[in-house]
């Protein structure tokens, strides 16, 4: 008996071993599994996004949805045990987030109204360690990943809200007959363009345009100025940590401390 508790706990020493090569790890077998699930997870927000006009599908609708489930549970749990510590990743908020993505699949008929969250996906996503730590280990420049950043959080804006007034409102009220009048509607708020052609009734739909209105506009900004914000390098510095610095810097700027950032340039 003693034995066999040995080897259960040799087993999953080397299950946790090998998971955390494969979601943390540099070599390039890692980089290629890590690569893949983020593919398969950029196809997955596809889907999210196509559901709303899929569901007449049907049975078809929803096997494709518990093979989603399937795929983001074992995701989910590869990552707690590659982390190690349970109750430490539980605490994170994009974890909870992806939880309940996963319970929006599992159970998608008593959720069905909660359904234009599964877009938060996408957030959770480009705001992963797990996402930088594979494309990003491309680029020291700070730019792209604060655009890339702030693109994924308008765009999660977009069509969260999309959904949400899809299911609050399509069926209900004539302005918003399917998906496609929700989005317009969204875009057409967001942008302040407001044609006056699709609108929703009552206080709670003047309440809802407005919020749309500020977020979008704030979120828009922010993506302008990342796009237009002075062009940064990542080098942490090795006395106060300080990570972004101007590509000629000698000094830190926090510190004082002399840097070495590597330069390409001749």
């Amino acid at each position: 008996m003693h034995r066999d508790d040995q080897r259960q706990d040799k087993g999953e020493l080397r299950l946790r071993a090998r998971l955390r090569a494969l979601y943390h790890g540099a070599s390039p077998t890692a980089v290629r599994f890590r690569y893949a699930i983020i593919l398969i997870d950029i196809a997955i927000i596809a889907f999210f996004i196509a559901a709303p006009l899929m569901q007449r599908h049907g049975v078809t609708f929803y096997l494709i949805d518990y093979g989603v489930a399937t795929f983001l549970a074992l995701d989910l749990a590869a990552r707690a045990v590659a982390h190690g510590d349970i109750k430490a990743w539980l605490r994170k908020p994009i974890v909870w987030l992806d939880l309940f993505v996963l319970a929006t699949l599992l159970f998608p008929a008593w959720l069905f109204n909660f359904g234009f969250l599964r877009v938060l996906r996408l957030w959770t996503l480009i705001h992963s360690e797990f996402f930088w730590r594979t494309i990003g280990r491309r680029y020291d420049d700070t730019r792209v990943e604060d655009v890339t950043r702030a693109a994924s959080s308008l765009i999660t804006f977009v069509f969260v809200v999309t959904g949400f007034v899809y299911t609050s409102f399509a069926g209900r009220h004539e302005g918003i007959g399917g998906y496609v009048d929700a989005l317009y509607f969204t875009v057409t708020s967001l942008t302040t363009t407001g044609y006056g052609d699709v609108t929703l009734p009552g206080v709670w739909g003047k309440l809802l345009s407005i919020a749309v209105m500020l977020g979008g506009v704030s979120l828009f900004i922010g993506l302008i100025q990342s796009i237009l914000r002075p062009h940064k390098v990542v080098y942490q510095c090795h006395a106060c940590g300080l990570r972004r610095h101007d590509p000629d810097a000698v000094h830190c700027k926090a510190c004082g401390v002399l840097l070495n950032i590597p330069d390409d340039g001749v």
